[in-house]
Formats: C-alpha cells, structure tokens, sequence
C-alpha cells in the first residue's frame, strides 16, 4: 500500500508510537497523582481539583456498587456538560461498567428506544428526566439516580453520596473491556450503538498527543469544553484534557456572550469545536482584538470550514485551525493537518499515527482508486469501535478484513492529503450536529395528512447545512409549515426539525419508485447559485 503522506510527516511527530495497554480510569488517577491540587474541572462558580474529583466518582461507585451495579453493567447518562457529567462518568468506569451515552434533550420515545436497546439497567440524569422515564414507561424497568445537588425523599438512588466509604474492591479492568457505546444515526432511522473500548480512547490519546505533542507538551494548558460531552468529541475534549493535566471549563449551553466571558476569565488555550462555533465567535459583535489571542492549539471537524472563516481566523488569533475528520466509529480521530507542517486549506489532513487509510470503489470496496480519482474513505487502525452493539449484521458491513468503511466520499493527491468530497450515509450536518434523513422522515410520515415526504441539507453559511423537507400532502388535506414543525418539535430534538419546508405536487422517483433525494438537494444548490446567495 503506497502511503505518499509518510513524507509530510514534520520530523517531531512519529507515524508509528507506542501505545501503553491503559484504561479511562487510568487517565483520571494519573492526573489526581500528577497534579492533586490542580483545577481540573470548572464548571461556574465550581471548581474540582483532579484529587477532588477522583475521590468523588470513587464515592459514587461504591455507592452504586452498594445498590446493586456491577462490572459490565450498561448505565446510561443523560446530562449536558456540568460537573456531575465528569463524575458519572468516572464513577461508572471505576465500576467497571459501561457508560451509555444519551442526548440530554431527547424526547421520550428516542430515550426510550436507546435504553432498551442498551439494555441499560440503570439512568444518571436529572431529577425531570424522570417525567420521561414514566411517560413511555420505563420507570420501573431501569433504576433511576438523580443527579441534583440536593436529595429528596423520592429520590431513588442520588449520585452526590457524600458519606460512603469508598472501599470499593478491584474490578479488574482491562484495556479490551467495553467502555462506552456511542449511539449514532444510520440510513434505516434507528440509532446504532458504537462500542468504544478503553484501548480505543487510549489510542486516540496517544494519536492525538503525538500530532499535538509541540504545544500539548507546554504545561499550564486550559480547555473550554464547548462541543457537548453526550457526542464523541465532546466526550473526547474531556478525556484528553484529564490526559494532559489541563483545566476542563464546562460549557452547558452555546450562549455565545457567555462562552465569551469564559475566555476573557480564563484564557483557555486549546479549543476543539466545528465551524459554526468558530463562526459565531468570529462574528461576535462584542469581539475585541485580544480576546482570542489566548488560544495555542485549534483544531475544527464535523464539516469543512469556509475558506473565508480559516484566514479570518488566523489573522485575527496568528493561529491556524487545523482541520481533520473523524467520526464515532474511530474515536472521533482518522485524519488531521499537521500542526507544524505543511496544512492545505479544505483538506482534511494526512492519516493518524498507526493509522491506514485508502480510497475504495463504492461497487467492491476493496480496489483502491488511483489519486485524485472520488471513492469510499476505509480506515485502519487502534481507535476503531470494536463493532455496533446488538448489529452483527451492520457491524459486518462496517469492518470488512479488518479496515472500517466510513460510508464518506473522498480523494487523495500525490501528497497523500485527503478531502472529503461527498457522503455516501446522505448525513446531514448542521451546527455540528449530525441529522439522519430517515430518522425525520418515519416522524413525518406518521402525520396522518403527509404522503410523501424527503428530506435532504441545503447549504448554509452559518450552520453549515440547515435540514429541508419537501412533502406532498394526501389529498383532501390542508397542512401549514408551522404545523408540520410543531409536529416533529414534539417527537425530535429541535436540531433535527426542518428550517425549511416546501410543499411539492410530487417528488422526483427512480424507476423502482425510490425518491430522488441527490436531485432534489442538487436542484436546490443550482438555485441558491443562481441566486448569488453562496
């Protein structure tokens, strides 16, 4: 296998490293070894030392050892980012179990679609979630612990046990034990649950620290945690602050005069996020010319940034944002441009260390295409899932001969940086987010006045993409758009509602009756640029 990106390689950063057997718990007693009395979780006027914060997950899991949680067992946690986040989630690996990931604002139905499917046994969350616990009836199928501060008589377990012993005995962890499942979108509207061992974070760890090691190497580093920590790169910052020793600065909602005011108070350095963030600080009416000069290390997924935005950047911080790609199913890392080296603007970088990646014909998905020449983007390496929970049947079409197959369109030059031209998954991402069309289709077609319905990304130059759907009504039936979006606000998380909604006579369909969804979209962009509106 030719690997032209061996030569771009800048001479401090290693394409092969080793990677010590470790696990998640590690990670957090190293820090509270290391650096006792250093913050490492701030979270508003709270603040944790990593000592602090390492005797608090082991109180919650001896507590919930207590109860009845053991080894293995699958607990979801449903929070946004806040302190209680980083103790659940320690707590539920000193426990040995496996933390189940789910998006704080989901609707009853998608929580409770995730929980069996998990087979989780029990929930972190706040004390309201248990209203949608009992709504599609899983109050009593899967233990409850409430994460507030303060306890009530009701409450079933409370995560803030502040008189346990934490005498908790050794769970014997090992790096291949399964640490976490990641729920993700696919073509079919369900949500897969990608198993992350502690040997993939570990590997993404070490990958990342070995491309960063130039600046992630200096000491007093501080990172505002602004992607959510339910996503993998949200989860990822966390991890890979605990890691380096730096200050994690919780961020719980994407109030951008608030996110603002972190910066000027704590000048973090490393800042991890996707274009729309990078968007919307640039674009801060309030913005002054220091505020920004306090970052060392940028680094931007999720979907390519404007050219436009990159240079802005860089002029106004004298720091490049290093673009990559990654996704779920590899720990979030594949590719990534060198931090000190050659960067090419709208290139998603060059591979990992002790990572392989080739472009495949979508017809076999083993001929490898000749450079320059669109095909599949497969990946191999350390950080990719051990497979999809309870899917053989997709966790087969996903690894074949060992090489993970992204479902994402993509080229090569003769330098070995790679682009990402297209999605084979008709993924959409707006804001960061990942939207799956089926998903919002099954939701729509359920209103009984819709007959047809396709839903597609159209560009958009603050979001990235913004979620579109054609429909076609049944006749006899009067539909409004406001209507059709207070319908999906009530079963989807508002990210996945439709912006933009056009009612069509009728659809473009393949011979077998498959709607035409690329026409569509392509339609759509053909009028934006004829417009002038890119």
């Amino acid at each position: 296998m030719n690997k032209p990106w061996l030569a771009n390689y800048p001479e401090e950063v290693s394409y092969k490293i080793d990677i010590p057997s470790l696990t998640i718990l590690e990670v957090l007693d190293q820090a509270a070894k290391e650096n006792p009395s250093k913050i490492g979780i701030i979270d508003g006027d709270r603040k944790t030392t990593f000592l602090q914060l390492k005797k608090a997950c082991e109180r919650v899991a001896y507590g919930l050892y207590k109860r009845g949680f053991k080894k293995g067992d699958r607990i979801a946690v449903m929070l946004p980012n806040c302190l209680e986040y980083a103790i659940a989630f320690f707590a539920v690996q000193r426990l040995g179990g496996v933390v189940v990931q789910i998006n704080p604002y989901f609707k009853p139905e998608e929580l409770k679609h995730i929980l069996n499917n998990s087979e989780s046994v029990g929930l972190i969350a706040f004390r309201e979630v248990k209203e949608k616990l009992d709504k599609v009836g899983m109050i009593d199928k899967v233990k409850f612990i409430t994460a507030d501060e303060v306890a009530k008589e009701d409450d079933n377990i409370h995560l803030w046990i502040e008189n346990e012993k934490a005498e908790l005995p050794s769970m014997d962890l090992q790096s291949n034990d399964l640490a976490i499942i990641l729920y993700t979108g696919g073509t079919t509207g369900f949500p897969k649950g990608v198993m992350i061992k502690h040997s993939n974070m570990a590997a993404a760890l070490y990958q990342g620290n070995e491309c960063s090691k130039p600046i992630l190497n200096e000491e007093g580093h501080c990172q505002i945690g602004i992607a959510p920590l339910y996503h993998g790169l949200g989860l990822f910052t966390l991890v890979q602050s605990i890691f380096i020793g730096a200050s994690f600065v919780m961020v719980r909602n994407f109030d951008l005069d608030y996110i603002l005011t972190l910066i000027r108070t704590y000048r973090p350095t490393i800042f991890m996020g996707s274009p729309t963030m990078y968007i919307a600080l640039l674009n801060h009416p309030d913005l002054l010319e220091n505020d920004l000069s306090c970052f060392k290390l940028c680094v931007c997924g999720a979907a390519p940034v404007p050219v436009e935005i990159l240079n802005r950047f860089e002029e106004k911080t004298g720091v490049p944002i290093i673009e990559g790609y990654g996704l779920s199913e590899a720990t979030i890392g594949v590719t990534r441009n060198p931090v000190n080296g050659k960067r090419k603007v709208g290139s998603i970088g060059i591979p990992l260390p002790n990572t392989d990646v080739k472009i495949v014909d979508i017809a076999t998905g083993t001929k490898e295409m000749q450079v320059g020449e669109p095909g599949e983007l497969i990946v191999k390496g350390p950080q990719v899932m051990k497979g999809y929970w309870k899917n053989q049947e997709e966790s087969d079409y996903a690894l074949r001969d060992g090489w993970l197959h992204t479902g994402d369109m993509a080229t090569m030059d003769n330098e070995g940086y790679f682009y990402i031209v297209g999605r084979k998954k008709e993924m959409i991402i707006t804001g960061g987010f990942n939207v799956y069309p089926a998903e919002v289709e099954e939701v729509i077609y359920k209103h009984p006045a819709v007959l047809e319905a396709c839903v597609y990304g159209i560009p958009d130059p603050y979001r990235i993409e913004t979620v579109k759907l054609a429909v076609v009504l049944k006749k006899g039936y009067t539909l409004t758009s406001e209507e059709i979006r207070e319908w999906c606000k009530e079963r989807l998380t508002n990210y996945k509602v439709p912006r933009i909604i056009e009612f069509k006579e009728s659809l473009p369909k393949t011979p077998v009756g498959k709607i035409m969804r690329l026409q569509l979209k392509n339609e759509d962009v053909q009028k934006t640029e004829m417009l002038g509106l890119q």
